[in-house]
């Protein structure tokens, strides 16, 4: 899978059914290569020209499942 597959998609919680944002940038361990975790940002900034946006980190095995479209997380918020 590509960066480009992760880029826009929409991250949705499994425990309360509510969308996180979406997916912005990934953050990779440099020694192994993998992905530790995914950056997902809850505004848009065309909407929200004047508030910034909220970003947070998505630990990579708190992630359940990766759809075409979107990706289910299992968090406790």
């Amino acid at each position: 899978m590509m960066l480009s597959d992760f880029s826009d998609k929409e991250v949705i919680n499994i425990k309360d059914c509510k969308k996180l944002g979406h997916v912005t940038d990934l953050e990779f361990d440099e020694c192994t290569g993998c992905i530790c975790k995914i950056v997902v940002s809850s505004g848009n900034s065309f909407c929200n020209f004047f508030k910034p946006a909220n970003d947070f980190c998505i630990c990579f095995k708190d992630i359940r499942q990766i759809g075409p479209d979107i990706i289910l997380v299992d968090l406790c918020l």
